[in-house]
C-alpha cells in the first residue's frame, strides 16, 4: 500500500513537472500575463457584486416601496454589467494572445530543435509524428495555458468567494448543500485520471493518422502503379476508426460527467428551495438573501462543472507536453564543443585516420579508414550497396560522428570547430535531390541567397540546365512541384549540380549525382565538372566508368574496410576486387561511352 502511495505521488509529481515547465513559456509575456489575471479578477468581483445589489433591491426598494431606490440599484447593475463586460473582454484578448505566442514559441522551438539534431535522430523518428507534435499536441498546450490556467484561476477564485458569501448569508443552509460538494469532487477525480490515457491515446493516434496520410501523398505513384487504392483507403479508413472510437470513448466520459454534475447541481437547487424556503418564512433569512444566496451557489456551480471540464485539458495538455518535450529534451548525437572557432576557408587537404563507425555498437559500418586526399585531388568511392560509401561521405560534413579514429581537413579535426563554418567548406550533390516548392531561381540560389542573376545562369549553364530552363514558359521563375516533381530525375540532379557550384565549395561531394541521367548527359556534364573540380577536393560515389576512370584515388570498399586503392590503371593491374568489378559492371560502359564521345 505504502509503495503505490508512494508510486503515485512520484508520478503526480512529474506530472506536474511537465505542466509547470509549459508554464515557463509565459515568462517572455509576463507584463501581459499580469494584466489578463487583472481583468480575470475584475470581471470577477464585478460578477459577484451583481447579487449583493439585488438583494438589496428586493430587500430594502421592494419591501419598501422605494422606486428612486431601485432605479439606482438597476443603474448600479447595468454598470456592473459593463464592468464585467470591459474586464471579460480583457481577460479573452490577453489570454488568446497569451496562449497563441506560447503556441508560436513552442512551434518555433520544436522545428529549430528538429533542424540542429544529427541525422541518427531522424533515421528513428517517423515523419507523421513530428507533425503531429507540432500541430496538434501545441494546440493542446494552446487550449492549457489559455483556458487551463487562467480558467482555472478564475474558477478557484470564484468557488472561494462564493462559498465565504454563502456561509455569511445562511451557514446551516451552506452546510447542506457543501454536503454534496464531496460527491462531486469525487467524480472529478475519477473523471481526470479516465481521461488521462484516454488523451494520451487519442494523441498518439492523430499521430499516426498523420503518418498514413503523409506516406499515402507521399507515395501516391506507388500507390497508383500497383493499384492499391482501396488498400491504402481501407488502411487509413481503420486508423481512423480507431480515433474515432477512442474519442468517442472519452466524449462518452465527459458526457455522463456533465450529466452527472447536472443533476447534482439539480438536487442542491431542490434543498434551496425546500430548506431556504424554510428558512424565509422563519424569519431567519430575508428574500432578497434567499435570491442572492442561490444567485451565487449557481456561480458556484459553473466553478464546479468547469473542474471537471479542466481536468480534460490538463489531462490532454500532459499528454501533449510529454511528446513536445522528447523532442525539446532530444539530444544530437553530433554536438558543437563550447566557443568552438570557425573553419577558415580551407585548401581541401582532408584525412580520415583509423576511422570506424556504427549506428550501434553492435554492427560496424565503417572499419579502420585511412586515407588521404590531397587539395585537388578526385576521389572515386566504389563497392557493393552496404559497402560504406555514402557513410563516408555523411561523415565529412559531421551528419553523423566518427565513433573512432579522426577526420581532419587542412590539419583541422573537424570536431573542433563550428558545424555551419565546416558545412560552408563543403558541397554536396545528394543522391536523393530535394528541391523546394519554390521558383528554379530560388532553388538555384537556395545555398548562396546573395548570388546574382549572372552567377545564377553560368551555375545552369555549367550543369547543362541553362537551355531548358530558357525553354520554360517563365524561365528561371517557373515555379517546380512539391519535390520538383514536374522535373526529370536528371533535371533534378543538374539543378543540384548547379545549386551546390553555386556556394563554390573548397571540397565536393557527389553522391552518385549522375545516376539518373542518360549518359550523353553525363558526358555532357561531366566535361563541364571537369574544369570545375580543378582545385576542389571532390569525393564522388559513382557507378559509371568515367568517373572512376578519371579519379585519381579509387578506393574500393567492402564490408567496410578499404579492400582496394590506387588508381584505374593500377588496380587493373592488380587482379583484384576492382578488376572483378570492372569485367562485370565497367567494361560494357567504356564501349558504350566510347560510341557517344565519337559522335
Amino acid at each position: 500500500m505504502a509503495y503505490t502511495w508512494v508510486r503515485y505521488v512520484n508520478v503526480e509529481r512529474g506530472r506536474l513537472k511537465v505542466l509547470l515547465r509549459e508554464l515557463l513559456f509565459l515568462k517572455k509575456y509576463w507584463r501581459r500575463a499580469i494584466l489578463a489575471y487583472v481583468c480575470m479578477v475584475g470581471a470577477s468581483v464585478f460578477a459577484m457584486a451583481t447579487p449583493l445589489v439585488i438583494k438589496d433591491a428586493v430587500d430594502i426598494g421592494l419591501a419598501r416601496g422605494d422606486q428612486g431606490f431601485l432605479v439606482i440599484a438597476g443603474l448600479l447593475v447595468l454598470g456592473l454589467a459593463v464592468l464585467r463586460a470591459l474586464g471579460a473582454y480583457g481577460q479573452t484578448y490577453l489570454g488568446e494572445y497569451l496562449s497563441q505566442g506560447i503556441a508560436y514559441d513552442i512551434r518555433n522551438a520544436i522545428y529549430d530543435r528538429l533542424q540542429r539534431l544529427s541525422y541518427a535522430y531522424h533515421d528513428t523518428q517517423q515523419t507523421g509524428q513530428l507533425m503531429s507534435r507540432a500541430t496538434a499536441d501545441v494546440e493542446a498546450v494552446r487550449m492549457f495555458t489559455n483556458m487551463g490556467t487562467l480558467r482555472l484561476f478564475q474558477t478557484v477564485l470564484q468557488l472561494l468567494v462564493a462559498c465565504y458569501l454563502l456561509f455569511a448569508f445562511n451557514p446551516r443552509l451552506t452546510l447542506i448543500v457543501f454536503a454534496l460538494l464531496p460527491i462531486v469532487a469525487y467524480r472529478a477525480i475519477i473523471t481526470n485520471a479516465q481521461l488521462r490515457p484516454v488523451w494520451t491515446k487519442i494523441q498518439d493516434q492523430i499521430a499516426d493518422l498523420g503518418i498514413a496520410l503523409q506516406e499515402n501523398l507521399s507515395g501516391v505513384r506507388v500507390v497508383r502503379a500497383f493499384a492499391r487504392d482501396d488498400f491504402e483507403s481501407r488502411k487509413y479508413a481503420a486508423k481512423a476508426n480507431d480515433l474515432f472510437e477512442t474519442s468517442y470513448g472519452a466524449s462518452r466520459i465527459q458526457s455522463f460527467n456533465s450529466a452527472f454534475m447536472s443533476f447534482i447541481m439539480a438536487g442542491i437547487t431542490a434543498i434551496i428551495l425546500w430548506f431556504g424556503g424554510r428558512e424565509v418564512i422563519e424569519g431567519r433569512l430575508t428574500l432578497g438573501e434567499l435570491i442572492a444566496f442561490n444567485s451565487y451557489l449557481i456561480m458556484l456551480a459553473w466553478p464546479v462543472r468547469m473542474l471537471g471540464w479542466m481536468s480534460n485539458i490538463i489531462a490532454r495538455a500532459y499528454s501533449a507536453g510529454e511528446r513536445i518535450f522528447e523532442i525539446l529534451d532530444a539530444e544530437s548525437a553530433v554536438k558543437e564543443k563550447l566557443d568552438a572557432p570557425d573553419l577558415p576557408p580551407v585548401t581541401g587537404l582532408v584525412r580520415f585516420d583509423e576511422v570506424s563507425f556504427g549506428y550501434d555498437r553492435i554492427s560496424p559500418v565503417l572499419r579502420h579508414i585511412t586515407f588521404a586526399a590531397q587539395p585537388g585531388m578526385v576521389v572515386a568511392l566504389l563497392g557493393a550497396t552496404g559497402s560504406g560509401k555514402s557513410t563516408i561521405v555523411n561523415l565529412l560534413p559531421r551528419f553523423y560522428d566518427v565513433t573512432g579514429g579522426r577526420i581532419t581537413i587542412d590539419g583541422v579535426d573537424i570536431r573542433d570547430v563550428t558545424l555551419a563554418s565546416l558545412r560552408r567548406n563543403i558541397g554536396i550533390v545528394h543522391q536523393d535531390v530535394f528541391l523546394f516548392t519554390a521558383t528554379i531561381r530560388d532553388n538555384l540560389a537556395y545555398g548562396a541567397t546573395d548570388a546574382s542573376d549572372e552567377e545564377i545562369v553560368a551555375a545552369a549553364k555549367v550543369a547543362r540546365l541553362h537551355d531548358f530552363i530558357m525553354g520554360l514558359p517563365e524561365g528561371y521563375d517557373t515555379w517546380v512541384g512539391e519535390r520538383g516533381i514536374t522535373l526529370s530525375g536528371g533535371q533534378r540532379q543538374r539543378v543540384a549540380i548547379a545549386r551546390t557550384l553555386l556556394m563554390n565549395p573548397r571540397i565536393l561531394i557527389f553522391d552518385d549525382s549522375t545516376s539518373s541521367v542518360d549518359m550523353e548527359t553525363e558526358y555532357l556534364i561531366q566535361q563541364a565538372l571537369a574544369e570545375l573540380m580543378q582545385g576542389r577536393t571532390t569525393f564522388i560515389i559513382a557507378q559509371r566508368l568515367r568517373t572512376v576512370k578519371n579519379a585519381d584515388l579509387i578506393l574500393v570498399l567492402k564490408d567496410g574496410q578499404i579492400a582496394e586503392s590506387g588508381t584505374h590503371e593500377a588496380l587493373l593491374q592488380q587482379g583484384g576486387l576492382y578488376r572483378e568489378i570492372y569485367d562485370l559492371q565497367l567494361r560494357d560502359q567504356e564501349e558504350a561511352s566510347e560510341r557517344v564521345g565519337s559522335r
